[in-house]
């Protein structure tokens, strides 16, 4: 690969490269060198050796560095804060979500864990500036799944002394890729959702289970994940399609009608925006910043209640405006979250 020189060059330190992670990459490469750094940060025992990797890393590359982004705080961010500190070059973290909060009850979240909440406490005491992705990591009450404790997240709840400056880049999609296909016809009363094995409780899989035996007429779709070993019930209707290519993503956001995000947390919610941009009816749960992507183009569970959720269906399903619904879901993300705004955003950040 050329790099072209006269780029100012930066570094994009992530723990992998999912598909927002690579949008980020692509769009900053057009203003900078980039010079990414990931390793399988998932194979926990390697750690250590990935931490002296990083070290020699960031050794090799910090005098000529302008910039350092990381995206996601853990453990691979920490080597990276502190060279940034110690060489005064500005280091700026994209928070996403899991290292903003601690949900014991649904396995969820970097906070509820040791040294690892210890390593992010430092990362962002040590960061120049931290870039949540929504306003609900910073702080956040949510009473949809619970009243309790585990109701409060968001850094700031966390950790309280944190006195890092904090400001709030969107996500951003790209319209022109996901969008409305006249070639393929939405199939009446069907519904869609995207979560992985691991996030089925999270993302409110055990609900949409509940529900497809509720609907018998109805079909649902789940993505990014098989059928789950523990999932004994067969409802002929629920159908898990694994993982997807983007393309073969697009086109089933395209067959159906409705897309459901029922999460008990969200850092954002990338795959309802992108199902919103397809023209999917949106229908989300009250947390984090779910409602304020939907707004008045779908409809919001309140509680995480099957009864509650049952009424909602048997609105959707009677609605008429069903087009008029998906064509404003597309409007709110082109004009409030496009990718275009965000590198925007995360290129003045970085010039400035």
């Amino acid at each position: 690969m050329k790099f072209d020189r006269k780029k100012s060059k930066i570094l994009y330190i992530a723990p992998s490269l999912s598909s927002f992670i690579r949008n980020d990459v692509a769009v900053l490469s057009k203003h900078f060198r980039v010079v990414a750094n990931t390793y399988a940060w998932n194979k926990k025992y390697l750690t250590p050796f990935y931490l002296l990797h990083q070290i020699y890393f960031l050794l090799k590359n910090i005098r000529s560095t302008k910039k350092i982004i990381v995206s996601f705080a853990g453990y691979w961010s920490f080597f990276p804060a502190l060279a940034g500190k110690l060489a005064k070059i500005d280091v700026f973290i994209i928070l996403n979500g899991t290292d903003c909060a601690s949900i014991p009850p649904a396995n969820y979240g970097d906070l509820r864990k040791l040294p690892l909440k210890t390593f992010i406490r430092l990362t962002y005491k040590m960061a120049t500036m931290l870039l949540p992705v929504s306003a609900s990591l910073v702080f956040i009450k949510n009473t949809y799944y619970s009243d309790d404790k585990f109701s409060f997240q968001g850094y700031k709840h966390f950790f309280p002394r944190i006195k890092t400056k904090n400001k709030v880049v969107f996500n951003g999609f790209d319209e022109n890729f996901w969008r409305p296909l006249k070639e393929i016809g939405r199939e009446p009363d069907s519904f869609i959702a995207v979560f992985s094995s691991s996030q089925y409780f999270l993302k409110g899989g055990d609900l949409i289970h509940q529900l497809s035996g509720k609907f018998p007429e109805c079909k649902f779709y789940i993505a990014g994940t098989d059928k789950p070993v523990f999932l004994k019930e067969e409802n002929k209707n629920l159908i898990f399609l694994g993982k997807l290519s983007a393309e073969a993503l697009r086109n089933y956001y395209n067959k159906s009608t409705f897309y459901l995000q029922l999460s008990i947390f969200e850092g954002f919610g990338c795959a309802l925006s992108e199902a919103m941009l397809c023209g999917c009816v949106p229908i989300g749960s009250s947390v984090n910043i779910i409602p304020e992507i939907i707004g008045n183009s779908g409809f919001i569970l309140g509680k995480k209640d099957l009864t509650e959720l049952e009424n909602i269906i048997h609105k959707v399903l009677t609605i008429e405006n069903k087009n008029t619904l998906a064509k404003l879901a597309r409007e709110r993300i082109i004009n409030d979250y496009s990718m275009k705004k965000r590198e925007q955003e995360l290129v003045s950040l970085i010039e400035g």
